[in-house]
């Protein structure tokens, strides 16, 4: 076989390895994409209680561990973290940024978490709590333990402009892009914060969520901010969610509206007769 021969001999070998094995990649990747359990109406299954394992509820930036109140010790501290925000910035106009970081230094009282207040949207998917979806073809419910919230996501009509009313957890349109659902939520009432460290939004916040199975036990949870009053430009955060799998898991209501009661009404107390 001529020198001229052999090269071209290896170089159709080496091209037809090179093909094979850029087949054999493409075919393991397209066989191992996960196909999720199917609803009675053929979409994928959600049904579940879930429940996010991060620090983000604490704060949804990176963040150092912080100290709480001092008679608390340890167990008040702020655990560090790391961040959920794409990009690892929330992009908050000039003004705005300086209202969080006044929140962030009256968190302790003026957080509506330590109030019992609703947690609103997105806040209330990584609470550190589960939380339950009840999947319909008409509607999906979505249940939280903390202060009884709760969630309709509507399958079944078309989003209204503007919302007809506001609220903590705002009004939720849902529809399926492929196996993944996706939850347009707005109508928010502007008084429910992001997290503990005083990130917050007004009443323009607009959410689009996006929950998408990814594993037998396990389904990722993204969230685009909007709000031209807080933010320069939309943002987004993910993050994994993991179903509990205990045998006896359930949604356990946090009843939490009279640990708050001191700290919202103890100054309307009348004060004792001294006889």
């Amino acid at each position: 076989m001529s020198n001229h021969a052999k090269r071209t001999f290896f170089a159709s070998a080496a091209s037809a390895i090179g093909i094979f094995l850029i087949a054999g990649a493409t075919g393991a990747a397209q066989s191992s994409r996960y196909v999720p359990p199917r609803a009675a109406d053929g979409k994928p299954d959600l049904n579940g209680i879930w429940q996010a394992m991060n620090t983000a509820n604490w704060d949804l930036e990176d963040h150092p561990a912080l100290a709480g109140l001092p008679q608390t010790g340890a167990i008040g501290a702020i655990p560090p973290g790391q961040g959920v925000v794409e990009g690892g910035e929330i992009p908050y106009r000039p003004e705005a940024l300086a209202k969080k970081k006044e929140n962030l230094q009256r968190r302790l009282t003026a957080d509506p978490e330590v109030k019992c207040y609703l947690p609103g949207v997105p806040r209330a998917t990584y609470l550190p709590y589960p939380f339950q979806i009840i999947q319909g073809t008409k509607q999906i419910m979505i249940v939280y333990g903390y202060a009884e919230a709760n969630r309709t996501v509507h399958m079944d009509k078309p989003k209204p402009e503007p919302a007809p009313i506001d609220s903590w957890m705002g009004r939720s349109h849902g529809r399926w892009e492929g196996d993944t659902l996706v939850v347009d939520a707005a109508g928010f009432n502007g008084e429910a914060w992001l997290d503990r460290s005083g990130n917050y939004a007004s009443d323009s916040l607009h959410v689009v969520e996006r929950y998408t199975r990814v594993g037998p036990e396990h389904m990722t949870y993204e969230a685009t901010i909007e709000d031209p009053k807080v933010f320069t430009r939309p943002w987004k955060i993910s993050m994994p969610l993991y179903r509990r799998l205990e045998k006896n898991a359930r949604i356990l209501e946090f009843r939490c509206v009279e640990f708050a009661e001191e700290l919202l009404y103890g100054h309307l107390r009348r004060p004792s007769i001294q006889k």
